[in-house]
């Protein structure tokens, strides 16, 4: 079939960033959160009426915020888009304001009178997010400080995040490739950092620092005010670990997260070996921080648009026939964006429409294997939203590294099979080279990003963090993750990463190698289970009604926090880099 490399929007609301239809829809929203905002203050319990307006309020506030970012990732000079966004931040703020007494209602409601309102439906149904919130609530400030928290968010912190992303939307990256000069956007310019001619990665990623270098005063007044925005108000809280709030929100205890950073360095080693072994391949001494990415031999086809979704829906049907239907109705219905084109937001991402009972994939293709891998991990992220999809809208409310687990599983799929059909040496090479990337990608890449950011924060709290501190920063943190396995590093990834400019999600690393690691032990579990095709769909949708560590011991019948779980997943990726060294014995 031929599928549409754009999305459509206008099944969602029709007019774009000029639509008559949303601003009706803000306006309905904004009126409904008046009116809950005085029934709950009024109340002194919490009641049905209450709760079940707060959930129509999430779903719309939801579909909103996945609207506005679709707008602005399309087309970064939408100026439209940006103010529609900032008017549904403005609402989400004063939906967390009046939350804030919804907690207080949770806080002071005796313990004995709690548990016969859990008996009770709705609260029976929701009783794991509501038992979160009340648990979370007494660890507040008094609601009046945090619903100010909420409104100053507005203009001071999500304002800084927005002023990254301009700074984005303007950043060029000034090139000559083929004999010819081009202006590349953020996100063309990325994907040129994987070609397979040395001499072009290395001309572009030179370039490419030099434009995040001549942007790096901008980005690190925006890091550092992000940074203490939250600082300040962790510190008024009486929080004193910065990973407090990283872990609460991903639903996961600090043992598990150091469980797996424990199960990641024993076997660390293997991965030098690999990145020594492919420099060798390349002709190099070392790999340049540009080189650990770059394709192995010819076979590094490029894939049509068509190609890359026939692929994947091959190879979802093999694991869940069930994921393969749903994501060929994503590609034929336009769910996704995936034109390369000016303009467009660098990286990609999923979101959900609730109310309309569809998601958006954006992303910018370009016909590469790791386009392939991308495409596959947000529909991996889809499909999580779809199983959910008749949920309770507070259900529906997984974490951070549970969705990142339905991602990577559904990349995996895709990149194993890929390299078991393999017909020559050198078509198997190149795919379990693509592979391993991705298994070094979430050893080592994320890891210098939790190291950076971590150490970052203990510098902010005592001021301001330079330009020239953030780059050393990060030149350690990438240096320790990847054993210093690399001749050279990227020292202003600080800047050129937008996930350390998320407002809604702090700490947007640590997550990732979650869901790495609990995708590749849910592989394995699925290759010695029958059924798992409906095991799996189970699990998901326990993601927003336990942590995930009683998830673990539900479906798995696993302890997340010793690293036994973990390093048996490590042991399991790993055995891709002994049949790639296996391979390239006599290179």
């Amino acid at each position: 079939m031929t599928y549409p490399v754009t999305w459509d929007l206008e099944a969602i609301f029709a007019g774009g960033s000029q639509s008559s239809a949303f601003q009706h829809f803000i306006k309905e929203t904004d009126q409904l959160l008046v009116a809950w905002k005085r029934d709950v203050l009024a109340a002194t319990v919490l009641t049905a009426d209450l709760l079940d307006l707060m959930q129509v309020i999430v779903g719309r506030l939801r579909e909103a915020s996945a609207f506005t970012e679709c707008l602005e990732a399309q087309d970064m000079n939408d100026k439209q888009a940006v103010n529609l966004s900032g008017k549904v931040r403005a609402l989400r703020a004063t939906f967390e304001g009046v939350q804030v007494y919804i907690d207080q209602l949770l806080v002071q409601t005796a313990d004995a009178d709690w548990q016969t309102l859990l008996a009770q439906e709705p609260f029976a149904t929701l009783a794991f997010p509501l038992e979160e919130r009340r648990v979370r609530a007494k660890m507040m400030l008094p609601p009046e400080q945090e619903a100010l928290i909420a409104d100053l968010a507005i203009d001071g912190y999500h304002g800084w995040g927005d002023a990254y992303n301009t700074a984005v939307g303007r950043l060029r990256v000034e090139v000559e490739v083929d004999g010819e000069q081009k202006s590349l956007s953020a996100g063309q310019a990325f994907n040129y950092l994987h070609d397979e001619n040395r001499e072009v990665r290395a001309h572009v990623f030179e370039q490419w620092e030099k434009a995040w270098g001549a942007q790096s005063d901008l980005c690190a007044d925006a890091l550092n005010r992000l940074a203490g925005f939250r600082l300040q108000v962790y510190k008024n809280r009486g929080w004193q670990e910065i990973l407090q709030e990283p872990l609460a929100i991903n639903r996961m205890e600090a043992k598990t997260l150091d469980a797996i950073w424990a199960a990641i360095a024993e076997q660390k080693s293997v991965y030098v070996d690999y990145l020594q072994r492919k420099a060798k391949l390349l002709g190099l001494e070392k790999l340049d921080w540009h080189d650990y990415n770059a394709p192995l031999g010819a076979v590094s086809k490029k894939y049509s648009y068509d190609e890359a979704a026939a692929l994947i829906l091959q190879q979802f049907a093999q694991f869940s026939p069930k994921m393969a239907t749903f994501s060929e109705r994503a590609f034929a219905e336009g769910w996704i964006e995936g034109e390369d084109r000016e303009g467009k937001r660098p990286g990609g991402f999923c979101t959900s429409l609730p109310l309309a009972k569809q998601t958006r994939i954006f992303m910018t293709f370009s016909g590469t294997a790791d386009n392939v891998s991308t495409l596959a991990h947000e529909l991996g992220h889809a499909y999580h939203q779809y199983v959910m999809d008749d949920m309770p809208m507070l259900l529906q409310d997984y974490a951070m590294n549970v969705a990142e687990t339905a991602s990577t599983l559904a990349e995996m799929i895709v990149m194993e099979a890929t390299v078991q059909q393999a017909t020559t040496k050198e078509e198997q090479l190149f795919l379990l080279d693509q592979k391993i990337q991705s298994a070094v990608a979430f050893y080592m890449n994320i890891h210098a990003r939790f190291l950076f950011e971590t150490r970052f924060y203990e510098q902010r709290k005592q001021g301001l963090v330079s330009t020239e501190a953030l780059n050393e920063l990060m030149l350690q943190a990438q240096k320790e993750a990847y054993n210093d396995a690399l001749a050279g590093y990227h020292p202003h990834f600080w800047a050129s990463k937008l996930h350390f400019y998320i407002t809604e999600v702090p700490f947007y690393n640590f997550p990732y190698t979650f869901g790495y690691l609990f995708s590749a032990g849910l592989y394995a579990y699925a290759e010695t289970t029958d059924g798992f095709e409906d095991k799996y769909i189970a699990l998901l949708r326990d993601t927003g009604n336990m942590s995930v560590e009683q998830l673990a011991q539900k479906h798995l019948q696993v302890d997340l926090t010793q690293s036994d779980f973990w390093r048996a997943a490590v042991a399991y990726t790993a055995r891709d880099v002994a049949k790639f060294m296996a391979l390239t014995e006599e290179e």
